[in-house]
């Protein structure tokens, strides 16, 4: 199985605003490290290195 494109979360608008929430009162730099935190955790979590290759890819 490769990288997944296709929308494929619940309620898409619902986490967008969780994510904005989860920024509120930071400053950009808190808000940089908030992000890059989240990136490390999700790939951890993801695991496979021919799909975080493809993401990052992707993200160019």
């Amino acid at each position: 199985m490769g990288l997944n494109l296709q929308p494929n979360i619940k309620d898409p608008d619902g986490f967008y605003d969780e994510l904005l929430c989860a920024h509120e009162g930071r400053n950009k730099d808190e808000s940089d490290a908030f992000n890059a935190r989240l990136i490390l955790i999700l790939a951890n979590h993801i695991g496979d290195r021919d799909i975080l290759r493809a993401a990052l890819a992707a993200a160019r």
